[in-house]
């Protein structure tokens, strides 16, 4: 079930109307079934595959207490297990093509196998959520969950279960085990949520990727009709994760659960590295935590070691991504800029320079602006599949475009920037809104009695400016 359909605000009402008659026990036991529904309503196989990684993942915290003398047989356990089915359903038709490849070109003979796998949806949101909570307990940061209605609502709760974000058990845990309530504040942000998550999906995110598809739909693009698909491509795909972000924590809200930010408005980054705590952020604390520091992160003494532990967490993070060369190389190419950026300011450090202030906010412009450029970049890598399309496509004249390209692209370019104003102008109010929050009590009440008025307008704004071909959820893919 896609947040962007009418079953789905179906779902949501009748599933509000009846939780908040029931007692907290009740609720989690009818938000366990209705979050299996959601799934299901899809294929009644994910519902298989979820309960199969709740079982082993339930299991294994609870045999880690019990036995901690034996505490790594069942990490391991559940190692195995989790990374294996998400080996087998996501990677297993890339290693066998690759493998085939391979062969060939040493002539061995080998009939690949052809494999009809349905690749479940959000796999890897769930299947890393189960496992933080087990890694969690293996060392002892969290406490095992014993009652099994709430661990299996832990790791399937719906507004998150998709596309996350990815939920530690520290923070989600505590929400189903006590009582809960809203009150009118939540209930207001909860709907403001939801509304600008929706205008950021049905507005933004497929208008922009229309312009996108159209772009890479042609056979060959000049450089610059490219790289409006590629800026188009870039504001689609904020703007599409990022709703759903919005439309979980709103839905999420509604029940009375607080979900984890996944997003800290990425384009106003001044640097790779702040781009990657302000994208995705669970997924980067996740594998920050899980996969960086247990790698020695920057505490090792060999800068060779510090830079490959960059370069494997980052590899991984385009692995997760996808079965595909692209993003391995989307991936350790944002690992090669946060090198690169680390070195920078090293140097910079050891050779004591320093702005006056008149020229922080030029240069913080200037790092903001490079860091959008940069990351633009990535995502031509991230779009396109094709690996000689790619290399193609970096190796484009600027100068051997037509003039009719150029008016086209200056045209999308345009359509874009303008789709993505609201976003833009979003941050900038979120930023002055942080900076006066806590000292102007005129202000943040200034801010409340306008949000019913921003409401009204973003609702209006999407049934008139909605696209009108809808598309599904970029990372329902992942």
């Amino acid at each position: 079930m896609s947040f962007n359909s009418i079953d789905f605000l179906i779902f949501l009402f009748i599933t509000l109307a009846v939780y908040w008659i029931l007692p907290r026990r009740g609720q989690n036991l009818f938000l366990l079934a209705g979050s299996y529904f959601f799934l299901c309503y899809i294929h009644i196989w994910f519902g298989a595959l979820i309960l199969m990684v709740t079982a082993v993942n339930y299991s294994c915290g609870v045999a880690i207490a019990s036995w901690p003398k034996r505490k790594k047989i069942f990490l391991i356990l559940a190692l195995v297990f989790c990374l294996g089915e998400l080996a087998y359903f996501k990677y297993s038709s890339f290693f066998l093509e690759n493998i085939s490849i391979l062969l060939h070109n040493m002539g061995v003979p080998f009939s690949k196998p052809v494999l009809a796998i349905m690749l479940p949806v959000g796999i890897s949101f769930y299947t890393f959520q189960a496992l933080a909570y087990t890694i969690d307990v293996y060392r002892g940061d969290t406490q095992p969950c014993y009652d099994v209605i709430d661990f299996s609502l832990f790791i399937s709760f719906f507004p998150q279960l998709v596309a996350g974000p990815i939920e530690r058990s520290s923070n989600l845990m505590p929400q189903i085990r006590r009582s809960r309530r809203v009150t009118p504040e939540q209930i207001q942000q909860g709907l403001m949520l939801l509304i600008w998550g929706f205008f950021k999906k049905l507005v933004i995110a497929d208008n922009t990727g229309m312009i996108a598809f159209k772009v890479f739909s042609l056979t060959d693009p000049g450089f610059y009709l490219l790289w409006s698909g590629v800026f188009a491509f870039g504001i689609q795909i904020l703007a599409d994760f990022w709703s759903y972000t919005d439309i979980a924590r709103g839905s999420a809200l509604l029940f009375g659960f607080k979900l984890s930010r996944n997003f800290d408005h990425p384009y106003f980054s001044k640097s790779p590295a702040d781009f990657w705590r302000r994208w995705h952020m669970t997924l980067s604390y996740w594998l920050r935590d899980y996969v960086y520091f247990p790698l020695g992160g920057s505490r090792v003494q060999s800068s060779l070691r510090r830079g490959a532990n960059i370069i494997i967490t980052f590899f991984l993070s385009g692995f997760w991504h996808g079965a595909s060369w692209n993003f391995i190389l989307w991936g350790c190419y944002h690992g090669l800029l946060v090198l690169v950026d680390r070195l920078c300011r090293r140097l910079f450090s050891s050779l004591n320079l320093s702005l006056s202030s008149q020229f922080h906010f030029p240069v913080l412009m200037i790092k903001i602006l490079l860091t959008f450029v940069l990351v633009n970049v990535g995502w031509l890598m991230f779009r396109e599949t094709d690996i000689h399309a790619l290399l193609h496509y970096f190796q484009l004249n600027p100068w051997s475009s037509t003039a009719e390209d150029n008016q086209v692209a200056g045209y999308l370019f345009s359509l874009t920037l303008l789709y993505s104003l609201p976003i833009f102008f979003h941050g900038i109010l979120y930023f002055l809104d942080k900076r006066k929050r806590g000292s102007q009590d005129d202000y943040a009440k200034f801010i409340l009695l306008l949000r019913p008025a921003l409401g009204t307008i973003l609702l209006l704004a999407i049934l008139t400016l909605r696209s009108p071909e809808p598309a599904t959820f970029i990372y329902f893919q992942f």
